[in-house]
């Protein structure tokens, strides 16, 4: 700690905020990231259920995040900037905003992995689709027909009310009767 206190105050001060901060930021990584937090009942901010709302401005991990990106910002660009003091302290402030704005977008990337984007056969109702095996006219029969949901394919059965639909036609799902889609020629 003698090395700090030779440092003019303005860097002095942004050593005090990062050396702590750095610290509570790696014990939060490493309780993330081995599951303690879970398990244990530590309570790091971020909760895999979460929606878009429960995002809290004033948390503790956005604080750690916050200061980070302000201190070592600060600790960076001194020898750079350090005699307009107002721009440096600035700067460090737009980044360590930026920091936390960054950690709201992984959180939101990460959350679209937990997605739910299971086959529901009721997300093909109004879809278009290629007929794959003919399909007979008037529900006098079953056809099949590729679709796409959720951006994968499925080869589904399928019947119409109308006339007979060819192998390679576009049709539309209308309706689902016993797990067996409707659909109509577009």
């Amino acid at each position: 700690m003698e090395l700090l206190e030779s440092l003019p105050t303005l860097l002095k001060s942004f050593w005090y905020i990062a050396i702590p901060t750095s610290l509570i930021f790696l014990i939060q990584t490493i309780i993330t990231f081995s599951g303690l937090d879970v398990a244990d009942g530590f309570d790091t901010d971020f909760h895999a259920d979460a929606h878009d709302g429960d995002f809290q401005l004033f948390s503790l991990r956005n604080l750690i995040n916050f200061l980070l990106g302000f201190s070592w910002t600060g600790i960076s660009f001194y020898s750079t900037i350090g005699e307009h003091t107002w721009f440096l302290i600035i700067l460090s402030l737009v980044v360590g905003v930026l920091f936390v704005l960054l950690f709201f977008f992984v959180i939101k990337q990460v959350q679209k992995l937990a997605e739910d984007n299971s086959f529901k056969i009721t997300n093909t109702l109004n879809k278009t689709a290629e007929v794959y095996l003919t399909i007979p006219e008037n529900k006098t029969g079953k056809g099949k027909i590729m679709i796409s949901v959720n951006g994968a394919f499925h080869e589904l059965e399928a019947m119409t009310e109308q006339s007979k639909i060819p192998s390679g036609a576009a049709v539309k799902v209308i309706k689902i009767e016993n797990n067996i889609l409707i659909v109509e020629t577009i």
